[in-house]
């Protein structure tokens, strides 16, 4: 196992990586809408935190060396069913065909009163 982490997403708030590379596979941790710079949540609603959740992620798998093409499997959790297609739209721009596999769910309460968090799993 080798652990991936980089200054270009937020730090693990918590006993865990921001991914874990093992098998030819990179696990990333769910990505909240923290921009890394500032430490802070990104100033709008879902679409914009949904875009600084997947640039999280996105720079995580940079840093492993792969990047999202390679994505296999995503899941995404919502504050907010409701918010669904407007993270959908976001979504789109960041994911090209063949797409990846999703679970797209709403829970109670995300860290820190999130309203999205994305999780990837990517091939190397």
């Amino acid at each position: 196992m080798k652990v991936i982490s980089t200054t270009k997403a937020p730090a693990a708030i918590g006993p865990y990586s921001q991914a874990i590379e093992v098998n030819g596979f990179v696990y990333a941790s769910g990505q909240i809408p923290i921009d890394p710079a500032t430490g802070q949540f990104v100033e709008g609603g879902i679409k914009e935190q949904t875009r600084q959740s997947l640039t999280n992620a996105q720079n995580i798998l940079k840093e492993a060396g792969t990047d999202l093409s390679h994505v296999v499997k995503t899941t995404v959790y919502l504050s907010d069913i409701a918010n669904f297609a407007p993270m959908n739209e976001v979504y789109a721009e960041f994911f090209t065909e063949p797409y990846p596999a999703r679970s797209a769910v709403a829970v109670k309460d995300l860290p820190k009163g999130a309203l999205v968090e994305i999780e990837v799993f990517a091939a190397k």
